[in-house]
């Protein structure tokens, strides 16, 4: 007998984990939905500079520790100038948390055409590499080694989605590429982790699946807990692993899902 099945809303609790002083972020994607709330979060510690990047769209506040990049990504030539960008601007990176990605076929795999699986897997695993690559020969000679954060799908280790099929692809890749970019920074104290997340409502499902009200209450329902989690949940996760009480973490895929797939 399993009993009644009920969903227990996400309560905020009254702290959040913080970063050094000093700290030197930057964020790709800041304008999504998890973009913004890490960035919100980052604000609310010790003063740090934060790099909010976003291919069109800027992040809304006007804080004068965050510095707006906008730029779209178009190779690695793109990917680069805009680590040396944040670089030059604050002076070195102690953190690169990498959010762009998205999904531009909606639709089963079988119907897709060339151009739009080359775009995804650009997209979402190009360019992460790029930039990370960027950002950890940036970090080489920091007194405190380095961060970077990658993010996965918990649906990658799964098959995939026939709807979104190269994403998942890419973000298997991603797990590849977290460990041996991890083994790599290792001697320089450049830590390199991911975030598997599952169904977070940070408006991606909608964005780029067109996904309603309803469909989304669909979806919740398959999740263990009955709900989909926070952005701030995802936010605290991932303010947590460029923590000090991160120094130990490296190599690893993080997974923030509610049970999903359980």
């Amino acid at each position: 007998h399993k009993g009644t099945r009920i969903m227990i809303p996400f309560k905020a609790p009254d702290w959040s984990p913080t970063v050094d002083p000093g700290m030197r972020i930057l964020i790709t994607g800041a304008s999504g939905g998890l973009g913004r709330a890490l960035v919100d979060m980052l604000l609310q510690g010790p003063d740090c500079r934060i790099g909010a990047h976003g291919a069109s769209k800027r992040h809304p506040s006007n804080d004068p520790r965050i510095v707006h990049l906008t730029k779209a990504f178009n190779g690695a030539n793109d990917c680069e100038a805009l680590v040396n960008e944040f670089v030059a601007e604050v002076g070195g990176i102690d953190a690169l948390v990498v959010l762009s990605g998205g999904i531009h076929f909606s639709g089963h795999w079988k119907d897709m055409p060339e151009a739009d699986w080359a775009r995804d897997m650009d997209v979402n695993l190009n360019q992460p590499f790029f930039l990370a690559r960027a950002a950890m020969a940036a970090m080489q000679g920091n007194p405190s080694g380095g961060r970077i954060l990658l993010t996965g799908t918990e649906s990658a280790i799964h098959g995939g989605s026939a709807m979104s099929f190269p994403y998942a692809i890419a973000k298997r890749g991603t797990e590849c590429m977290v460990e041996g970019l991890a083994r790599e920074g290792a001697p320089a104290g450049v830590l390199v982790n991911g975030l598997r997340f599952g169904y977070i409502d940070s408006g991606f499902h909608g964005r780029w699946h067109a996904k309603t009200d309803a469909d989304m209450k669909a979806r919740a329902e398959l999740v263990p807990l009955k709900r989909p989690g926070h952005v701030d949940e995802a936010a605290a996760l991932m303010t947590f692993l460029l923590s000090g009480w991160a120094q130990f973490i490296t190599g690893q895929m993080i997974p923030l899902t509610g049970g999903d797939w359980l």
